[in-house]
């Protein structure tokens, strides 16, 4: 595994205003993150973005118009990762909210038809004769599969936020912030954003028509849209941070629907206590092992039942795919390990592709992730398909290396060699021959090589610098997460200090249980997940910490507690 080299960020200027108001180390750790204003820091909903400036809004929601006015059978397309599901719940649940009748929703099983509005997934579902089909979280790149639909009669309104092709799909309508001509500022809404947006355009063109259908209220879907702005990885820019703290609030309150609330239960939350990192870390991967694994409706359902029971029955399902899910993932990550450790580590490639034929295709973008971090290159993983002759890739990038865009590069300096792909500047995902595997892995090396700059193969761990012992408190915790919610792009504060290390022991299997005391003489409860235990436990006296603030509620008291990000004996 790589060191991180410990960098701490720097601030050029606090406006004083800031500094009046909250004390000059908040005002730092905002500035940092983008807040240099009280209006930057306003997550109230009066402040979200304007669905106006989306480009094709007005288009889209012309056609529900028209759809609901001759109630049209409409079909939802999603995708099955938590951002798709989440989306295509939202899209049922909010036009049957508007008054449609007819609303169903198809999604691609992974392992039969693979990611998006495919012509093979139009002939599956033309056998629902729908007039309109509605993508969600997908579409953009649809080409082939718009155009079947089209020769079919059936309309077709594309709502996605993945960066298009150079051809873009000829539907009735495109909604993405990221299509050419696009003024939305927020080009790092999710899907689910995208479809709450038409839904609120669509609301407000009902309106503007006397329609009394407008009355429906666009809060109650809030919690889906946190999810799944969370669950996505997309950037926490302030117009996504609005959504999730509402979302938040909302949850907070008990106001979630069951399926939400049943999934915060079985991954052992409190629901009045649930914070942004919860939906990545916990309810996110228990929805999305059902796409991996199984079928995403099961996700998709749970968020769907306005019936408790049966929601803590679909979450129970979920809760039990994601052990499973764990379990594969392990035994593929061991045989990651394995193949990696014949090559010393400055001799790895600087693209990295790994391949088994016993991998599970709906596991390889954890594996992909996970060997990422601990090599902190670019890395694809691949599995075979059921057929035996195509190989599904899921890929993750390092900052700064926009993953898309090298897979496009590749593809036109190596034609035929990529089937089909697609993604973001962090992940994306593609289809090669089965016998094109080590062609590709040396042509996907090259690209890298040659567009990399060569520093950002060194990590960094970015933290807040140190954090005064006066501060090390369960108060000042509490503050920082008022101004939350944090995740990408926005993270959570991390200090870094010295520490003498009272008592260290190994608890869980390989978590590291830690009684520090910091320079004012005052000790601290400290964890460290999945340490290497080659290194740890040790005689070390002394270790500088990478960590973050966390209240730790145990038998009715509350207690602050470090949770270690990076620990090095010293």
């Amino acid at each position: 595994m790589r060191h991180p080299a410990i960098v701490r960020r720097q601030v050029d200027q606090l406006n004083p205003h800031m500094v009046a108001q909250h004390g000059e180390v908040i005002a730092r750790l905002l500035a940092a993150r983008g807040v240099n204003t009280p209006q930057d820091g306003d997550l109230s909903l009066q402040s979200l973005a304007h669905f106006q400036s989306l480009k094709g809004i007005d288009a889209g929601a012309e056609l529900l118009q028209q759809a609901l006015l001759e109630q049209w059978s409409v079909l939802i397309v999603g995708d099955f990762d938590v951002d798709g599901a989440t989306s295509t719940a939202l899209a049922v649940q909010g036009l049957k909210a508007f008054g449609f009748q007819q609303v169903d929703y198809l999604v691609p099983n992974r392992f039969s038809y693979g990611y998006g509005l495919t012509p093979g997934l139009v002939g599956e579902a033309a056998k629902l004769n729908p007039n309109l089909i509605i993508t969600v979280d997908n579409g953009i790149a649809a080409v082939d599969g718009v155009q079947a639909a089209q020769a079919l009669g059936i309309k077709v309104l594309v709502t996605d936020h993945h960066l298009p092709g150079d051809q873009l799909p000829e539907a009735q309508a495109i909604v993405n912030p990221n299509q050419p001509g696009c003024q939305f500022p927020s080009k790092a809404a999710c899907g689910c954003a995208v479809m709450f947006y038409l839904l609120s355009a669509f609301r407000a063109r009902l309106k503007a028509a006397n329609d009394p259908r407008w009355q429906v209220n666009m809060g109650q879907f809030l919690d889906l849209l946190a999810l799944a702005t969370v669950a996505d990885v997309v950037p926490l820019d302030h117009n996504n941070r609005i959504m999730v703290a509402a979302g938040i609030q909302r949850i907070r309150k008990g106001q979630a629907r069951p399926g939400i609330m049943a999934l915060i239960e079985v991954a052992g939350r409190q629901y009045q206590r649930i914070e942004a990192a919860d939906f990545g870390f916990a309810l996110g991967p228990r929805i999305n092992a059902a796409g991996r694994l199984d079928d995403m409706s099961i996700g998709i359902e749970c968020l769907l039942t306005e019936n408790a029971a049966t929601a803590r029955e679909l979450a129970t399902l979920l809760d039990s795919f994601n052990r499973d899910r764990r379990s594969i993932e392990q035994s593929m990550h061991d045989d990651a390990l394995q193949a990696l450790q014949a090559i010393k580590l400055d001799e790895q490639p600087t693209g990295v592709v790994l391949f088994e034929p016993s991998w599970h295709q709906g596991v390889v973008g954890i594996l992909a992730s996970r060997i990422k971090e601990r090599l902190h290159r670019p890395v694809i993983a691949f599995a075979m398909n059921d057929e035996q002759t195509e190989l599904k890739g899921s890929g993750r990038s390092i900052p700064g290396l926009h993953l898309r865009d090298m897979l496009d590069l590749l593809d036109k300096r190596y034609p035929n060699l990529i089937s089909k792909f697609g993604g973001h500047a962090m992940a994306a995902g593609l289809t090669i021959a089965a016998d094109n595997i080590q062609a590709f892995r040396q042509a996907f090396n090259h690209v890298i090589e040659t567009q990399i700059d060569a520093n950002l193969l060194n990590p960094e761990l970015l933290t807040d610098g140190s954090l005064p012992a006066s501060l090390r408190t369960i108060e000042f915790c509490y503050q920082l997460k008022t101004f939350g919610p944090y995740g990408q792009k926005f993270p959570e504060p991390c200090f870094d200090d010295y520490f003498t290390i009272i008592q260290q022991r190994i608890v869980g299997e390989k978590h590291l249980k830690l009684l520090l005391q910091d320079e004012a003489g005052q000790t601290i409860d400290a964890i460290a997940f999945n340490v290497d235990l080659d290194i740890w436990p040790n005689q070390a006296r002394q270790a500088h910490v990478v960590y973050q603030l966390d209240a730790n509620h145990f038998r009715g008291n509350t207690s602050l507690q470090l949770m270690v990000q990076y620990i090095e004996p010293k």
